[in-house]
């Protein structure tokens, strides 16, 4: 045993013995005991939704599934890049890892809990690639095959995602790799593989057996050498990482998921040298909303992304969803889409002191502030109606209901921003499947239900499919006007409450 090693080892033994105690035998039974309950609540819904993976899936419904686990695989593989993703805690990161312990030691710990996580993230890829595939025959052996394929690959992305925080040639690699994985899906989608895929499911046993098998051998192959990458890791990108996990951690504990896209604001413009010019001659609520555009110009990927991410409803209706929950998923990416665009009215809410001295009244600057949400919420909208029109979930005509429906998402966009932290004084629910804290449902909730109830009636339209729209349309107007109204006529000149 090396003295580095017994350095690291001993370090961490003096740490615990002066922390919380170790759990005791009542401690280690209740776990257990816990984790039995959880396998039997959840083992006849997760075994009757197997049994139901087996049978064949239709040619145009599998090229839509399979481009969804290749867009939630390279969503894995870019949170895990953006995380870091090995990372200390933040203790470790103000004295630990600055002394000369061994350095591959001290972040083994962090590298087995990455690769835990890959192995959990790997078992839910596989049983989504099986249930696009299908299982025409031996419903066992294909779902073993699936698990160990979308296992190793998950284990190998993960891998190459720590490779690449040590070395920008594994970055270059791990970008090559997320965008083949975009490139797939598109073709997946697109119909140009469904020749493919009808093969990839209808392959014999010993087919699917030695791709699992040479995935495993690639992702043993990067694991090993991410392993050996551990001491070659930048410390300053350490620190930047275990910095950022410990404001997520701690958004966590208190409950303020606000706190998090204000700690990615002011991330992103921290490092950044910008340029000022002069804005356009505007009215007075106009101008002070200038800056959300402004904003989101600066960004051109994000918008492009944003963009781009419309054809996602279009790839749910290909997979078969239904019509209701295609305008869940259409409302809830408008919102989202809405709410990028509330920086101002956020910072407005926050600190109404430095608003007040702006000159402008609060209703006429939330009013020319609900313009920039209004006009991304309702053409992501318009997009997305039109994408999954195209592909045959949705009458033709039904696109049109992003034009009224933009003033709700405005209104929930701006009741999401104006929000304030989480009320934790909030009774708790029992309920039989547990305690439910009603401080963090209120607060989720608030935004969105003002959305779901202005576009009541163009979600109704979506779910039921009128053959004359006309009136829910007008319907439509009426509700979505009446929604971003009472936002305004909340919002009191007083410095009344938030909306």
């Amino acid at each position: 045993m090396s003295a580095h090693e017994v350095s690291v080892r001993s370090v961490r033994a003096f740490v615990r013995a002066r922390g919380r105690a170790r759990g005791g035998l009542v401690d280690r039974y209740v776990s257990l005991f816990g984790l039995c309950m959880l396998v039997a609540v959840l083992g006849q819904p997760l075994s009757s939704a197997v049994s139901g993976l087996s049978g064949t899936v239709e040619s145009g419904r599998m090229g839509a599934g399979v481009a969804l686990v290749l867009l939630a695989f390279a969503g894995l593989l870019a949170v895990a890049r953006v995380a870091g993703p090995v990372m200390v805690p933040a203790a470790e990161a103000s004295w630990l890892l600055m002394s000369p312990l061994n350095r591959r030691r001290l972040l083994g710990r962090t590298g087995r809990v990455l690769m835990v996580v890959a192995l959990v993230a790997g078992l839910l890829l596989g049983l989504g690639l099986l249930a696009a595939l299908g299982a025409p025959g031996a419903l066992v052996w294909r779902l073993l095959a699936a698990l160990a394929l979308a296992t190793a690959a998950s284990v190998a992305g993960m891998a190459l995602a720590m490779l690449a925080q040590a070395s920008p040639v594994w970055n270059a690699w791990l970008t090559g790799v997320l965008a083949a994985l975009l490139v797939l899906a598109v073709v997946a989608v697109s119909g140009q593989a469904r020749t493919a895929l009808a093969a990839a499911a209808n392959a014999p046993l010993p087919a699917p057996a030695a791709t699992a098998s040479a995935m495993a051998a690639i992702a043993a192959v990067l694991a090993r050498r991410a392993w050996a990458s551990l001491a070659a890791i930048p410390t300053r990108l350490l620190l930047t990482a275990s910095t950022r996990a410990g404001h997520v951690s701690n958004a966590a504990v208190t409950l303020d998921p606000g706190a998090l896209s204000w700690i990615a604001e002011d991330n992103h413009w921290r490092a950044r040298k910008l340029t000022s010019r002069r804005w356009p001659g505007l009215p007075a609520p106009l101008a002070l909303a200038w800056q959300d555009w402004v904003r989101l110009g600066r960004r051109p990927w994000r918008l492009a992304a944003t963009a781009a991410s419309a054809a996602l409803p279009a790839v749910f209706a290909q997979a078969g969803a239904a019509p209701a929950v295609l305008g869940l998923v259409v409302l809830g990416g408008a919102l989202a889409v809405a709410a990028s665009g509330t920086s101002g009215a956020r910072r407005d809410a926050d600190n109404p002191a430095l608003a007040r001295l702006t000159g402008v009244g609060r209703r006429p600057a939330l009013a020319a502030r609900a313009l920039l949400p209004a006009l991304v919420g309702g053409t992501w909208a318009g997009l997305a109606l039109a994408g999954v029109a195209v592909v045959g979930g949705l009458p033709s005509g039904m696109w049109w209901f992003a034009l009224p429906a933009a003033p709700a998402l405005a209104a929930g966009a701006l009741r999401m921003a104006r929000r304030g932290p989480v009320d934790h004084s909030m009774p708790v629910i029992d309920t039989p499947g547990g305690a439910v804290p009603t401080g963090p449902l209120l607060w989720a909730a608030t935004g969105a239900d003002l959305a779901l109830l202005g576009c009541l009636p163009a979600v109704v339209a979506l779910a039921t499919g009128p053959a004359a729209p006309g009136g829910f349309l007008a319907a439509q107007a009426l509700t979505g006007l009446a929604a971003l109204a009472g936002v305004l006529l909340r919002s009191r000149p007083d410095g009344g409450p938030r909306a």
